[in-house]
């Protein structure tokens, strides 16, 4: 609101905001914050006051320009300032003459209407308004018989005609000079108010921001109340430990499944690597970005939700998550991809968090597996930084027998009647598959096409390509498979 009034683009509610915020509280008194210090952790801080003492000095009411302003505007002010009807009646003199004049005229026009009806005997007679034609009498067709000499036609109508008198368009005149008037004298006096506000914007912003960091701490404060979220413990260490853990939009969102909290350890040491995999839909993407985001909000100073967390502190937090092109610099979803994960390998270091999602698939197979492996083992041997790499490469799981510090898990799933059942756990150990036929059907792909693709993977996955068909039907499509080749697993 003050950089709207700052640079001219205000319009009342504008000014409306600003006297929401200058208004005394209730009791005449300025607001007051606890005096009771909150616990610290034992971590180096630049300021000498509390937060709640350097709000409360920064909180300015200005009842001066509160009373002016109360004074001035109008509750339910229009936002147009061309319109008019800002200020208050008693605001200023010469607009007061001027808003009486044309209620004076108005209330003659109603007068008008009423000593026509009379001295005509036309119950329908109506005197009305347009910006076109101004003030004119609506006769309907059915009485034009008793249209009196002295009104003059100025338009016909489908349901009539429409007339204009002598008097009439003189009010007429007085009228609209006044409310041209009274509409200009407010638009000059609304000038004048804003700058005269303006004479308080270094305290102005001030409160603003202090009001802003407050409200934000507050919402901070009720979000953690009524949803039962924790303190984390902060601390200088590379230690990451959150005890059911869960996501802070899904977890209020979700209407069909009740959320499903997960927990992390990462130390920086023996587990510095986490390598997640498991199928599609079963909430990899998910569960990286809620440990960022509650690593986040912990070093925001907020509550986080989960059970209790403790939390070595992050320098930054670098992500690579989600897939697009990027059309305008002419970047292939590949491309991008590659350019994120530079960014990340060149400037992440020991203290930094790491979250990757699905490197290396917007390329062939055989490239994208082995940029991800290599990306992985340079995360872990040379920058340290403690990572959660989800992927759909379970050749990687064999990182955790050549590293010491990378760790497996996966997202637990059960199988039933040809279909996954997703049970959103993390629990340790690698993915024995990765379920993408089962996601498909769920995704409806017709029964053809799943069944001509069960033939095609069990013919890629056994080293001899020998096929079992579980069906006669499916007989006819063996001699069309592919020609087998070395499997993936034994690659690297």
């Amino acid at each position: 609101l003050i950089e709207r009034i700052n640079f001219g683009r205000a319009n009342s509610s504008a000014e409306a905001g600003v006297l929401a915020t200058t208004k005394p509280s209730e009791g005449g008194s300025p607001a007051t914050f606890s005096q009771e210090q909150p616990t610290r952790l034992p971590l180096q801080t630049q300021f000498h006051q509390s937060l709640a003492n350097r709000l409360q000095g920064e909180i300015a009411e200005m009842p001066e320009l509160a009373a002016k302003l109360q004074g001035a505007v109008m509750d339910d002010a229009p936002l147009a300032l061309k319109d008019g009807g800002i200020f208050r009646d008693g605001f200023d003199a010469q607009l007061d003459e001027l808003r009486n004049a044309s209620r004076d005229g108005k209330n003659w026009i109603n007068a008008l209407q009423e000593r026509e009806i009379a001295a005509t005997g036309i119950k329908s007679l109506k005197v009305r308004f347009n910006s076109v034609f101004g003030y004119f009498i609506e006769i309907t067709k059915s009485n034009l018989a008793n249209v009196p000499t002295h009104y003059t036609r100025k338009q016909t109508t489908v349901g009539g005609e429409r007339f204009i008198t002598p008097e009439l368009k003189e009010m007429e005149a007085k009228i609209l000079g006044a409310d041209e008037r009274a509409r200009n004298l407010e638009y000059s006096l609304f000038q004048k108010l804003r700058e005269e506000t303006l004479t308080e914007l270094g305290p102005l912003q001030k409160t603003a921001i202090a009001i802003a960091t407050l409200d934000a701490i507050c919402s901070l404060a009720e979000t953690a109340r009524l949803f039962h979220y924790c303190r984390p413990q902060l601390d200088e260490s590379l230690r990451l430990t959150i005890c059911d853990g869960r996501h802070p939009v899904l977890d209020q969102n979700l209407v069909e499944e009740k959320f499903v909290p997960n927990d992390t350890e990462l130390d920086g040491e023996k587990l510095r690597l986490a390598i997640i995999t498991g199928p599609n839909m079963a909430g990899k993407s998910t569960y990286i970005r809620q440990v960022a985001l509650i690593v986040l909000m912990a070093q925001i100073g907020s509550f986080v939700p989960a059970t209790s967390a403790e939390i070595g502190l992050v320098d930054r937090i670098f992500t690579r998550v989600g897939a697009s092109d990027d059309l305008s610099r002419g970047q292939s979803t590949f491309m991008v991809e590659m350019n994120e994960t530079a960014n990340i390998v060149n400037n992440a270091t020991e203290r930094s968090l790491i979250i990757l999602d699905e490197i290396g698939r917007g390329t062939s197979t055989f490239d994208g597996l082995s940029i991800a492996w290599s990306v992985a083992e340079f995360l872990h041997d040379k920058i340290k930084a403690r990572t959660l790499f989800a992927t759909h490469y379970h050749e990687l799981t064999k990182l955790a027998v050549e590293r010491k510090g990378v760790v497996n898990f996966n997202v637990a799933v059960r199988e039933w009647n040809e279909q996954i059942i997703f049970l959103r756990k993390i629990i340790p150990g690698g993915a024995d598959k990765s379920y993408g036929i089962q996601v498909a059907r769920l995704a409806g792909l017709p029964r053809e096409i799943l069944d001509r693709a069960k033939d095609i993977l069990a013919h890629l996955e056994n080293p001899n390509g020998a096929v079992v068909h579980g069906k006669s039907k499916r007989k006819r499509s063996a001699q069309n498979l592919p020609q087998s080749q070395k499997p993936q697993l034994d690659l690297l």
